[in-house]
Formats: structure tokens, sequence, C-alpha cells
């Protein structure tokens, strides 16, 4: 072979094996690449555990913070009545069953109102509307999200009832008020949630519910986002623990027929 040949040879020996090498490093960035793309899609859907899916979702897209702020949210508190007394007479698994389905019928109908659930306590939830981003209907949502959950309730007491079980009964305080909202909490305890003095009235008005014998009541300043299409009736003004002054609620009865549908924004019910 000559020595032209040889050179040849050994520079297509070269670049045989450099290609080979780039060849096996792209494969492995690909590897990387699709295990690091997993990792953020399970880190994401745990945050999503934690935090309203718009916000993780602006938060990985890198178009903003998580950092807290003071904003006027409308905060929706809802308890089981007797629920205690009831696990005491079922099996555990089916008192776990009911517990999640009745959950699942309420998150749906909130989140079809443009709220979220940020607290699961027993048997009570916390949602929001309103945060993380502004929404100047969030009263109304609200609301209609509360008659949309008494609506998913009988649905469900009616699926309870033919299969033998007691029937379920809430109570739901609304409140509209400046809190600030964040990611809050310690270590992997952390979650998109909100603290004030609004939440402390949310959470009272909606124990006011059973001094009154009603299942849905909402305050003075939720009222104010309401149209005459909701049907309201006021309700005693009642003090309570932290206010210097009454608290006057209003029991929600109906909402007429075109009170705004999930979904639809008009300019009379702002």
């Amino acid at each position: 072979m000559s020595l032209a040949a040889l050179a040849w040879a050994l520079a297509l020996a070269g670049l045989c094996a450099l290609a080979w090498a780039m060849h096996r490093r792209a494969r492995l960035f690909e590897r990387l690449h699709a295990e690091t793309r997993r990792k953020l899609e399970q880190l994401q859907r745990e945050f999503e555990r934690f935090a309203p899916p718009d916000l993780v979702e602006r938060l990985t897209d890198g178009q903003g913070d998580a950092a807290p702020q003071r904003r006027q949210v409308t905060m929706l508190f809802a308890d089981l009545r007797g629920f205690t007394a009831l696990c005491d007479r079922l099996d555990p698994a089916m008192t776990v069953s009911l517990l999640n389905e009745y959950f699942r019928h309420m998150s749906e109908a909130i989140q079809r109102h443009h709220g979220h659930i940020t607290e699961l306590v027993g048997d009570g939830l916390l949602a929001l509307f309103g945060a993380p981003e502004a929404n100047p209907w969030q009263r109304r949502d609200s609301v209609l999200a509360a008659l949309d959950m008494r609506a998913a309730l009988a649905a469900y007491n009616e699926r309870l009832a033919a299969q033998g079980l007691p029937r379920l009964r809430f109570g739901i305080g609304i409140h509209t008020g400046e809190v600030i909202v964040g990611v809050m909490g310690a270590g992997e305890l952390n979650k998109f949630t909100v603290t004030g003095d609004a939440v402390n009235v949310a959470s009272r008005v909606e124990g006011l519910t059973r001094d009154h014998g009603v299942d849905l009541l909402v305050t003075a300043d939720v009222r104010a986002g309401l149209d005459e299409r909701f049907r309201l009736r006021e309700m005693p003004p009642v003090q309570v623990k932290g206010k210097p002054d009454p608290v006057r609620t209003f029991h929600v009865e109906r909402a007429e027929a075109g009170a705004a549908p999930a979904g639809s924004r008009d300019a009379g019910a702002a």
C-alpha cells in the first residue's frame, strides 16, 4: 500500500471513529434530554397538587414568579355537616371512597367557574377565586360555583340514597377581601394559598350557616358583585370573633335563568 493510500485509510478511520463518537454522544444527549423532560413533567404534576395549573404553567415557561403579593380574592369555605359522626358508622374504606367522590364533584363544580381548591382539611375545603391572577368577576364566579356545588351534591345524594347510604349536607361561606397570596410552607410541604383577616371572616361565615339553618351564605362584600338575577335573602347580622361590628350575610336561594353560565363574561355582572 502506498503512503498516500495509507494516509487516506488512516484519515477515513479517524473520521469513522469521530462520527461514531459523535453518534454515541448524540444518543447520550437524547437519553439525558428525555430523562430531564420526564423529571420536569413529573415535578410539574406534583407541583399542580399544591398550586393552580395556570400558575405552574407560567412558572415552568418562565413567564412569572410566585412572589407573595396582596390581592383582592374571594374565598369559599365548604364543610360537611355531621360527617364525623357518619364516619363512626361506616367502614373506613367506604368513608374514604364516599369522601373522595364528594371532593371530585365539588372540585369539578369549582373549576367550571374559574376557581381552584387550595385546602382540603378533613371533610372541609377552601377554594379561591381571583388568585393567582386578578379576576373582576370573581364574586359572581364564586356564587355560581357554590350553586353548581349545591346541584352536584343533590345529584350525588340521589346516587348515595340508591345505594342505601346516608345523604350528605354541607355549609358554604363566601367572602371577598384583600389577602396575601403566594406559595407558602417549608421544605416539601409547600402550597399556593392565602393568609389574612379576610380568610378568617370567610371561615366564620361558613360557621354561620349552622346558626341560620341554611347551606349558603355570602357577605355584603360578595353581594356587591352580584346583579338582580341572584335571589338573596338577608340574614340577621351576627357578631363574630375578631370583628368589632356584626357581619351582614345573605342566603343565596337561587340564580335566575341567564345569570351567566360557566365560562361566560358579561359586563353587567362584574
